[in-house]
């Protein structure tokens, strides 16, 4: 988990959200969306207060809305399905522009877009605040096993430069006069994805017997033991703790 990764997603700053540390941001997230997934549907005002409540961290985070709304961009399939749900579900119909709606399609397509929307957005502002490493090390001193903190870690460092391989053998087809235009050059595109599977297969055993021979044991060393304090944690709470009054008044009201 190399310090100088970074990802597009991750904007720097020094605001309070981006000095807290990560596995207290990732415990607050998770918390959030669950409250989030557990509030009634008709409770329609609760869900522009949670909006209202992503709207505060973003603004004290110092993360613009137009960083914000381009990275929800990443919803638009979900928006799809949930767009098709009133005309395919059945229950009761009512007429909109002439259109004939299910009830209940119509409500379980607001209740997609609500909680996936609020999801993603909660999402973002953690991966804007949060570098991809300290992400990882938070989820592992949250308890997730660390053979699946380092295979996260590997996939992150290594995606980059399988993507970058894989762009050089593209060149280098285009480069002799090759371009995929129909059914008859599918066989040069499989040969081209066999050859990157060997490529990363190779790159990985020698990645391996590198670290091997550097005393790798099964563990990665964890080099700066991050710990928060109760200011932090409190701080972390505060938006999934509002989040629950909000959600505990959707079901009462």
């Amino acid at each position: 988990m190399g310090a100088g990764h970074a990802h597009t997603l991750y904007r720097r700053g020094d605001s309070p959200v981006h000095a807290l540390p990560a596995h207290t941001k990732l415990a607050a997230v998770l918390a959030f969306v669950l409250v989030v997934v557990s509030t009634p549907r008709e409770a329609v005002w609760a869900f522009g207060l949670y909006a209202l409540l992503l709207g505060a961290v973003a603004a004290r985070a110092r993360v613009p809305v137009g960083f914000l709304l381009r990275r929800l961009v990443i919803e638009v399939p979900f928006v799809a399905f949930a767009f098709l749900m009133p005309f395919v579900v059945p229950g009761e119909q009512t007429g909109f522009l002439g259109l004939q709606l299910s009830v209940p399609g119509l409500w379980g397509a607001w209740n997609v877009l609500a909680k996936g929307t609020l999801g993603v957005a909660a999402s973002v502002l953690l991966a804007s605040t949060t570098e991809l490493r300290a992400l990882l090390l938070g989820l592992q001193r949250l308890g997730l096993p660390p053979l699946l903190v380092q295979i996260a870690a590997f996939m992150i460092r290594y995606g980059d430069v399988i993507g970058d391989e894989m762009r050089r053998m593209s060149i280098a087809r285009r480069s002799r006069g090759f371009e995929a235009k129909g059914l008859r050059h599918w066989g040069v595109l499989a040969k081209s994805a066999g050859a990157l599977f060997i490529r990363s297969y190779e790159r990985g055993e020698r990645v391996h017997l590198a670290m091997v021979s550097r005393g790798y044991a099964g563990t990665m060393p964890v080099i700066d033991e991050v710990t928060a304090s109760r200011a932090q944690w409190a701080g972390a709470a505060s938006l999934p703790l509002a989040a629950l009054v909000i959600c505990l008044l959707g079901w009462t009201l």
